[in-house]
């Protein structure tokens, strides 16, 4: 079974056209015979969009090509709430959720994820002032939830676990958003802002919760760099993240999305 794994497309703050690239996605993923496409978040700006992307997307490649996706933080900012994400939204919505690939021992977990501010552990910050902070500076203070951060991320920690057990006779493929590896993150002696945002990458804890489980693949997304995959354990970790192209903020290697797509994808055989 061949699969393809992207995220972070960001096709608003990217400014394509979506009714035009769904088309030659579909028709590339067809062509290239991929069985099981993944999106590890960041679609869009606003849930309602990024949930009818991936419908027309999986629309247009009927039975050839299973098509599944998780919410990142940027999915999560507009027209959706906290009880609704955690609901049974949609066959091609996988948080908290897995999928057993045909013909194959592989079983593909899917977590939104969240954060701890435990990736910021070189500040010497609290809790409240971690959240404060967020709440003045961050992306992510227009998403509303009923908890705290460390309480969120509870939940996530005990959903995923929950998964791992009940796949322990199984090959795992697990697919977050947020960052998993210590290694992904960038720890600055002098830019303060940076170690702070830090703390809403992702969580040492759920790093800790895959080293003790080992699955063979881990995916996510979150942080727009190009990473190499990283070998830990018996498992490989995966960022394939697309990113921006703007005149602000320029992460791609090439000069329109779609190359920067396929250079970003990740094409692998589950077998």
């Amino acid at each position: 079974m061949k699969i393809a794994v992207t995220s972070d497309n960001h096709f608003d703050v990217n400014k394509i056209d979506e009714d035009y690239m769904v088309q030659k996605q579909a028709k590339y993923l067809l062509k290239n015979k991929i069985g099981v496409y993944l999106i590890a978040g960041d679609l869009f700006n606003k849930f309602s969009r990024s949930m009818r992307y991936v419908e027309m997307l999986q629309e247009l490649v009927g039975d050839h090509t299973k098509v599944f996706f998780v919410a990142g933080n940027h999915d999560m900012l507009n027209d959706i709430e906290y009880d609704q994400l955690e609901s049974d939204l949609s066959p091609l919505y996988l948080h908290n959720k897995f999928y057993d690939v045909p013909g194959t021992e592989w079983r593909i977990i899917g977590n939104n994820g969240w954060y701890d501010y435990t990736f910021a552990d070189n500040v010497d910050k609290t809790t409240e002032q971690f959240w404060r902070w967020k709440k003045s500076f961050w992306i992510d203070t227009g998403i509303e939830q009923p908890m705290s951060d460390i309480e969120r991320m509870d939940i996530v920690l005990k959903q995923t676990e929950e998964q791992l057990e009940r796949a322990s006779d199984k090959k795992i493929l697990f697919v977050t958003h947020f960052a998993v590896r210590h290694e992904y993150i960038h720890y600055a002696k002098e830019a303060r802002f940076w170690n702070m945002i830090n703390g809403m990458a992702g969580s040492r804890r759920m790093e800790k919760l895959l080293d003790r489980y080992q699955p063979q693949l881990v995916i996510s997304g979150h942080l727009h760099h190009h990473f190499k995959p990283l070998a830990k354990s018996n498992g490989i970790y995966y960022n394939n993240s697309v990113g921006y192209h703007n005149n602000r903020i320029d992460e791609w290697s090439s000069d329109d999305f779609f190359t920067e797509w396929t250079q970003r994808l990740l094409i692998t055989n589950l077998e």
